[in-house]
């Protein structure tokens, strides 16, 4: 008898795709599943998400079968597809339109849920890419007052401190609009990227721990390092330690151990609720790490491929673009053209992309089998490199790079006026910092002054 078929429903960023799987299934079968079908080949960023029976947000284990985990059983299953680590330099790291398209719809999402704090006028240029992004130049004949009223643009933070009305903050946002003419959908989108990776929180996966004194606090894991927040505060942190600095992870029930590569240091320990959220930092921690010192190594062949072929279709899509420009007077010949080259598009990207199995090594390490969490303490002994250069170090932000960028913040600044008096506490935190001159690199930078012991003593005395 054939295994019996099971029903899963996935939703990436964009689209809502269902398949058919085999009772026997592994989370990779269906992983695989899922990048074949949507054409994505950067697989080490992404993972399958589910709501598991404590109704928690879990990661899917890719070795393990899709029925034997802890998925809510209704029909048909239910998975979320999303970015789960995220790179160090969007513009140095992302390849393909889709990766770029799935990281900037992800980013987007949580800009405008709150999810990641974003200052109001860094608000309003992002919506300005959102629009070119999604809309493409601006036309004064068709995009007329009230065109935008539709789009989701702003943070509601943002939109309540705003001291102007709907139709007025629209104008604004359609003025920088047509600042982005003839930039194309991706490189909208890929401006939006650079810009967001500069904020506090992008990135950054929070998790409740205590010292050893008790004292609440934020664990937060991102791309570089592990930072300790204070429990009011996820924008400035107090800690930074980097992955470079890190010898082993192990934890055992609540209490989970950073072992620094300086011996002489003592171990940083802290206290998360449960040892489900230790497993849930453990394997996080595993998978940058592991990313941190890829980024570190020369390409993979695999890799090298696919940059020749993103450049390809780049240049591809930007004679094609000229050609529309020159040629195309009329809307519906406009329409067939961008039609047909869709369609040579997309056979080109299926002709290179003849894979039905993605590479194991093209994956993360994955943590440890969850039925350890009642057997004992469980330990990963990271891989360590000598003499890898503090890529805080020479880190600046777009703003500071970009005297241009600079520039549209500060008239962004002087011309849509906010109402201080309904500041959140994260805008009073970012404008504090920002009196301080501090920026998510510099203030990275301050409090990594001093020696490894140095800072696992501020952390247990916090």
């Amino acid at each position: 008898m054939s295994p019996k078929a099971i029903n899963v429903r996935v939703t990436t960023a964009d689209a809502v795709l269902e398949f058919a799987i085999q009772s026997t299934a592994t989370g990779k079968q269906l992983f695989d599943q899922v990048v074949t079908t949507i054409g994505l080949r950067e697989v080490w960023f992404f993972g399958l998400q589910y709501t598991d029976s404590n109704n928690e947000s879990t990661w899917m284990k890719l070795c393990d079968k899709v029925m034997n985990q802890d998925v809510k059983k209704e029909n048909p299953l239910q998975f979320r597809f999303r970015a789960k680590f995220y790179p160090e330099d969007v513009a140095e790291e992302l390849i393909q339109d889709i990766t770029l398209s799935l990281f900037y719809l992800q980013v987007k999402n949580a800009i405008l849920t709150d999810e990641i704090y974003c200052p109001p006028e860094t608000s309003v240029l992002l919506a300005s890419y959102a629009v070119q992004a999604r809309h493409g130049d601006h036309n004064k004949t068709t995009h007329t007052a009230g065109f935008l009223a539709n789009d989701r643009l702003l943070p509601q933070r943002v939109i309540d401190q705003i001291e102007m009305s709907k139709d007025e903050w629209e104008q604004s946002i359609m003025t920088w609009w047509q600042e982005h003419r003839n930039m194309l959908r991706e490189d909208a989108m890929m401006e939006y990227l650079k810009i967001a990776q500069d904020l506090e929180m992008y990135g950054v996966n929070y998790f409740e721990i205590s010292n050893k004194k008790g004292t609440d606090l934020w664990l937060g894991v991102d791309a570089f390092c592990l930072n300790i927040y204070l429990k009011d505060d996820k924008l400035s942190p107090k800690i930074c330690i980097l992955w470079s600095e890190v010898r082993s992870i192990s934890f055992f029930s609540k209490k989970l151990t950073i072992k620094p590569i300086d011996k002489k240091a003592p171990d940083l320990m802290f206290y998360a609720p449960c040892a489900r959220v230790n497993m849930r930092i453990l394997a996080l921690c595993m998978g940058n790490h592991e990313l941190y010192l890829r980024r570190r190594k020369p390409d993979t062949i695999d890799v090298q491929q696919m940059k020749v072929q993103a450049r390809e279709e780049k240049n591809f899509k930007q004679q094609e673009r000229k050609k529309l420009q020159l040629a195309l007077t009329a809307c519906e010949r406009a329409k067939q053209k961008q039609k047909e080259y869709e369609d040579r598009l997309k056979q080109m990207q299926e002709e290179k992309m003849a894979v039905t199995t993605t590479p194991q090594h093209h994956h993360v390490a994955e943590d440890e089998d969850e039925d350890e969490l009642t057997n004992g303490e469980v330990s990963h002994d990271l891989e360590t490199v000598e003499h890898i250069k503090d890529p805080i170090e020479d880190r600046r932000s777009l703003v500071e790079r970009n005297e241009r960028l600079h520039d549209q913040l500060r008239a962004l600044k002087k011309s849509v006026s906010f109402d201080e008096t309904k500041e959140t506490a994260n805008d009073k935190i970012h404008r504090e910092n920002v009196r301080q001159g501090l920026d998510k690199y510099n203030m990275l930078r301050e409090i990594r002054q001093g020696n490894t012991m140095r800072l696992v003593d501020q952390f247990q005395n916090m």
